[in-house]
C-alpha cells in the first residue's frame, strides 16, 4: 500500500478543510493509503508559536489533536534520516523540510506538500 508524509502546512490546512488543498491531494488525504506526519513538524509549529510567527488557537495541543482526527501515523526522527541529510542538495533551505525529505527517501514515502521545492529532489512528490 502506497505511504504518504505530509508536510506541515498540509496537516494544517485538513483541519481548516482549506481550499488550498489540491484535488489530487484530497483524494489521498480521504482514501485508504497511510499517512504519516513526521514529529520534525509538531516541533516546527512549536518554533513558530514560540516566536510569535504563526498562531494556533490550542496551540501544539491542537496541532495534535489535528493529527489524532485525521489518523495520522506520527514517525519518530531516526538517525538515518539524519545522516542522508549529507547527501541531499542544497534546492531546499528549510531544514524541517530537508527532514521530511531525507525521512521519505529512506522510508520510500511519497510526499503530500504545495511546496514546488520539493519536486526538485529524487523522492515522490504529490500535489
Amino acid at each position: 500500500m502506497k505511504q504518504y508524509l505530509l508536510d506541515t502546512h498540509v496537516v494544517l490546512w485538513i483541519a481548516e478543510n482549506s481550499p488550498k488543498i489540491s484535488q489530487e491531494a484530497r483524494q489521498i488525504l480521504c482514501g485508504d493509503a497511510l499517512k504519516y506526519v513526521s514529529i520534525a513538524s509538531a516541533w516546527e509549529v512549536a518554533i513558530k508559536i514560540s516566536k510569535g510567527n504563526f498562531d494556533l488557537a490550542g496551540g501544539l495541543v491542537e496541532f495534535y489533536k489535528i493529527i489524532d482526527y485525521s489518523e495520522l501515523e506520527i514517525l519518530p526522527i531516526k538517525k538515518e534520516y539524519l545522516l542522508s541529510l549529507s547527501d541531499l542538495p542544497f534546492f531546499h533551505k528549510d531544514p524541517f523540510d530537508r527532514l521530511l525529505i531525507a525521512t521519505a527517501k529512506i522510508e520510500e514515502m511519497t510526499i503530500l506538500s504545495a511546496d514546488e521545492n520539493i519536486q526538485k529532489y529524487d523522492v515522490p512528490w504529490v500535489w
